[in-house]
């Protein structure tokens, strides 16, 4: 039943219930003489008792603003953090690391901010290039806060202004690249070239931050082309290979031929020598000879044939015939037939003729050695 229906008037909202009024009123009533007791006024509110507690009063006023002004006058920095103060809203000054002591509020206000935090953002976006193909990069910006003025005070957002600036630095790098140098292998200096770029925008615009980090990754051509860019990357891949396997083949091919055209050269240089040495040698036994011909020139001849006989007949078989009847075979040769046993030949009697191997001697020799265009004797 509604309260404004008939007899529901004792339902009224609005109408004082009975001991509602006077439970209100004492209670304020104990609150008004609890605050006089506490400010020394009293219950009575009479002009003599107030005077005795205005002292008490001031005194509680300032031990409040004493302990308010050292609870607020110190401030303690973190390592990592810079602390920027506010005099009445103005900068006034930057806090280090530690304790510092500042104005208490609202004369003067701190903000901290960590200026070691490497904050990051990272973005995907599809892009134009020189030779009007259309990429997909996604690319990564690492910084830290450098200057905590300008990045409070500077730019109204400068983490979403530093995104934007990062977009337009890929843009213009992008836009200026030819698409296969993009996505086969240059990124590298073009996130480099992107980096400047974008840092030279963050101190036109006082961002307060500094870019430590600017990374392209996954840049990818569109799905029609996918295939052929493919391929080319691929066939990257195997030139890098071929020309890695080329450097090391060489670098193990021309040391060897180095070592032995220097082994040639070496042996060359002997070879040189060796012949010079001799060449020179043969000359100077050849004007000797001549001087010695030019003395005795019957004797030298003679002499010249006997040492050839002797070289001659040195590196041949010798066989004697004794008085005995038996023929001897003596091995006095330097050949392989040194190292044979000396065997026995049949006796005499087996017609076997005897006769004797010997050098001729000088009167039986009636022929003259062929001589030379220069007079020198013929071996």
């Amino acid at each position: 039943m509604a309260w404004n229906e008939p007899g529901g008037g004792k339902k009224d909202p609005w109408k004082d219930q009975e001991g509602q009024g006077a439970d209100v009123e004492a209670f304020l009533n104990r609150l008004k003489n609890s605050m006089g007791r506490v400010f020394g006024g009293g219950g009575g509110g009479s002009a003599g008792r107030e005077g005795r507690g205005g002292p008490n009063l001031w005194l509680i006023i300032g031990g409040l603003l004493a302990i308010w002004f050292v609870l607020d006058a110190w401030v303690m920095i973190d390592e990592r953090q810079r602390g920027v103060v506010l005099r009445f809203g103005k900068f006034e000054r930057i806090m280090d690391p530690g304790p510092n002591f500042k104005l208490p509020r609202p004369l003067e206000s701190v903000t901290k901010v960590d200026v070691t935090q490497l904050r990051s953002v990272t973005d995907q976006v599809r892009m134009l290039t020189a030779d009007e193909n259309i990429v997909q990069i996604e690319f990564n910006v690492q910084y830290l806060v450098n200057d905590p003025q300008a990045y409070l005070f500077g730019a109204r957002e400068p983490d979403a202004t530093l995104k934007q600036a990062a977009e337009s630095a890929v843009r213009d790098v992008i836009g200026s690249s030819l698409m296969d140098s993009v996505l086969t292998g240059e990124r590298a200096a073009l996130a480099a070239d992107a980096r400047k770029r974008l840092q030279a925008s963050l101190d036109s615009y006082k961002t307060g931050l500094s870019v430590s980090v600017f990374n392209m990754q996954n840049a990818r051509p569109p799905s029609e082309v996918r295939e052929a860019f493919d391929d080319a990357i691929s066939a990257r891949e195997d030139r890098e290979r071929i020309e890695s396997e080329a450097e090391a083949y060489a670098s193990k091919v021309v040391p060897e031929a180095r070592g032995e055209a220097a082994r040639i050269r070496a042996e060359a240089e002997g070879y040189k020598e060796t012949s010079i040495a001799r060449a020179e040698g043969d000359t100077r036994r050849f004007t000797l000879l001549a001087d010695e011909y030019a003395k005795a020139p019957e004797v030298t001849r003679q002499r010249l044939y006997l040492e050839t006989m002797q070289d001659i007949l040195g590196r041949n078989r010798k066989v004697y015939a004794g008085d005995g009847g038996n023929v001897l075979y003596l091995p006095m040769d330097g050949g392989g037939a040194g190292n044979a046993p000396m065997s026995r030949l049949p006796a005499a009697n087996t017609a076997l003729p005897s006769m004797t191997v010997s050098a001729p001697s000088a009167e039986r020799d009636t022929r003259r050695p062929e001589r030379g265009s220069r007079g020198e004797p013929r071996r």
